[in-house]
Parts: C-alpha cells; structure tokens; sequence
C-alpha cells in the first residue's frame, strides 16, 4: 500500500511540473504578434509621411497614422494584458497544486523516514523485495521533494513578478488611452486653426517660421534696441499685443531667459504658488507641459497665469504643427488673465527693441539685462 501510494505522489508531482510549465492561449499570442506587425508598418507609413512635402493634408495623413497607431498599441497592451491575466490565472492553479501536492507527500515521507530509520523492521518484513522498493522509492521521493520546493519557490516569485508587470501594463493602457485623447484633440484644434484650408495652414507655417527667425536674432544680439534706463522689480515696461499680431497667432508673451549665448529654463527663476491655468496641451485647456517654477522671481504678469507653452521639446513641439519649425522652444507662453501690463522681474536695465522677420514684419520686444549672474530677460509680442 506504502509503495503504491509512492508511486501515485510521484504521477502528481509530474503533472504538476507539466501544468507550471505548459504554454496557454495560442490564440491571443498570435493576435499580439499580429498586432506586432500592423505596429511596424504604421511607424514606416508615417517616417514615409514626415519625409513629403509640407502641406495639410499630409499633416492631417500624420495625425490619422499616429491615431491608428495608438490604436494599435492600445489593443496590443489590452491582448498582453489579456495573455498574462492568463498565465496568471494558470500560476494560480499550478501554485495550488503544488501546495497540496507537497502537504499531502508530507505524511507519507514521514513514513517512509520512519522506516528508513528502522532496519530491524525492514528485515523482518515478510517481503524483502517490497521493502528494498520502499527504500528506492523514498530516495527518489525525498529527491522530488526537494526539486517541489525549489519548482514552488520559483513558481511564487514568477507569480509576484508577473503581477507586478500587469500593474505596469495597465499603468501603460492608461497613459497611451490619454496620448489617444490628446492625439484626436490635436488634429482637431489643426483643423479648427486652418479651417481645414491649405493657404491658411501655410499662412501659420510662413509666420511661426518668421517668429522663429526673428527670435533666435533677438538673441543673438542683432536685433536694434534703444537704452531706456534703468527699472526695478515690478516695474511696468510693456503691454501684451491683444489678439494676433506680427509673427504670433493670438496673444501671449512670449518671456526668455537668457545666459551668455544660451537660454534658460524661465521655471528655474520665477516664483511658485500663483493661481494658473494649464492650457499648454491640445484643445481648449488641457494640461500637456509640467507647471513647475521653483525660483524666487516675481511674475511678468499678473495672475491668474494662462499658461500655453513650455520650455524645452514641449508638448506642441512633439504633436502640432509647430514641429515643423522648431523643434526647442526657448522660452514659455504665458498670458494674463486680468491684465496686459508686462513687468520686470527683477533690477536691471531695460532696452527696448524690434527685428524684422522673413515675412516683411518687425517683432517688437523689451529686454532686461540684470544687476547680477550676466542674466538678460526677454519679452515679445508687446507694444511699448
């Protein structure tokens, strides 16, 4: 009977070892490599469409690519989350199994050392043969017992990291869910922007270009400025241009800090802790690059903050049309929301100045260059 019940311990523990190590859903790993591949030729298709020519409808065709690709990469983290929300589920049973075939081998190993200890008994059995298999039996169920604690051990730490990886694959679906978002509200602000006609999207091309021009010679220094003496923190030097104006498509102040020949992240200086709105993302409001000052700077205008664009590779940058120009933006975008009044954000002396710009217009700014660390500030689309 001893013998027998070893023989049986000795079938569960290999079909345990079978179900921990069987593959599961054929069908939802051939989705996913399917998916794979669709991924593959939507990130041809639109390196294809980065390198034509410039139009609207070529912008649009980028959008629609990046949609559908965010689609896809949508769908191809749903069928892995689905394809380890399985094996999960097989961990559980094959951990299961384990456990119960380890408890239930417990008793009948106890046994079997019992008898290992106790030579007298053995050789008085009546069955000499049966005895030498209880002994062979034992040696190799003692060995399986110990490859059932490593094989449940292993099974347990896969089991934790599998978890682990599908709490990081729904953090992903989350975040590429509201890429998608953002993706549909971009190519709906675009075409709300150029009223879907192509000589206005070149029109916000040709200006956005000059702008560009214009302010990377502002601060090369070759713009022509007049010295109006000297101002102190808070002092009002200029007013916001209300509506579009030259090289700018709605108002904003476009506000620069500026070191030696390179710029300055502006957050690096200006104060925290005032009211703002985050409309830096696609649509009417929407959040798309961080509002994080941590300096010590008043505000160059005053709150309420209508924050539109960042500093650095921003969110407009890596999803509008405005990569298409730059692909850094030097300064940050802000607005206010109860006043034009432009103000110093520290002592020093104010220039005022203009530079012209590809398309025959002349961009206005002011610029403070401060009392100490060789720091100018700047300020554009402003009238004076």
């Amino acid at each position: 009977m001893l013998y027998l019940t070893a023989k049986k311990i000795l079938v569960v523990f290999a079909v345990v070892v079978f179900l921990v190590g069987r593959p599961v859903f054929a069908e939802d790993q051939s989705k996913l490599d399917e998916l794979n591949r669709q991924i593959e030729e939507y990130n041809t298709q639109i390196s294809r469409l980065q390198s034509q020519a410039t139009t609207l409808a070529n912008e649009v065709a980028q959008f629609n690519a990046r949609i559908h690709l965010t689609e896809l990469k949508i769908d191809q983290t749903q069928a892995q989350i689905t394809l380890l929300g399985g094996r999960i589920d097989q961990l559980e049973t094959s951990l299961d199994n384990l456990s119960n075939a380890f408890n239930s081998r417990v008793g009948e190993t106890y046994k079997l050392t019992r008898l290992e200890d106790s030579p007298i008994i053995l050789l008085a059995s009546d069955n000499v043969s049966e005895a030498v298999s209880k002994f062979h039996y034992l040696k190799r169920i003692q060995e399986a017992d110990q490859k059932l604690i490593d094989r449940l051990d292993s099974a347990k730490n896969t089991y934790t990291e599998q978890k682990t990886e599908l709490e990081e694959l729904e953090a992903v679906l989350a975040e590429q869910k509201a890429v998608l978002d953002q993706q549909k509200a971009a190519k709906a602000n675009l075409l709300a922007l150029t009223r879907n006609d192509e000589k206005r999207y070149q029109q916000l091309l040709s200006a956005a270009r000059a702008e560009f021009e214009a302010i990377q010679a502002i601060i090369a220094g070759q713009g022509d400025e007049t010295e109006v003496g000297h101002v102190s923190t808070g002092s009002r030097i200029a007013s916001i241009i209300q509506g579009p104006s030259c090289n700018s498509s709605g108002e904003h102040l476009h506000f620069i800090v500026s070191k030696g020949s390179s710029t300055e992240n502006p957050f690096s200086y200006l104060k925290p802790g005032i009211g703002y709105l985050n409309c830096s993302g696609p649509g009417e409001c929407s959040e798309g690059d961080a509002f994080n000052p941590s300096g010590s700077w008043d505000w160059p205008i005053n709150p309420a903050v209508r924050y539109t664009q960042g500093y650095g590779s921003t969110w407009a940058v890596k999803n509008s049309w405005v990569g298409k120009i730059y692909n850094f933006h030097n300064g940050i975008d802000i607005n206010s929301e109860s006043s034009s009044e432009v103000k110093a954000v520290a002592p020093g002396t104010l220039y005022r100045g203009s530079v012209g710009g590809s398309n025959g217009c002349r961009l206005r700014y002011a610029r403070v260059k401060h009392e100490s660390d060789g720091i100018d500030t700047y300020y554009l689309h402003i009238n004076y």
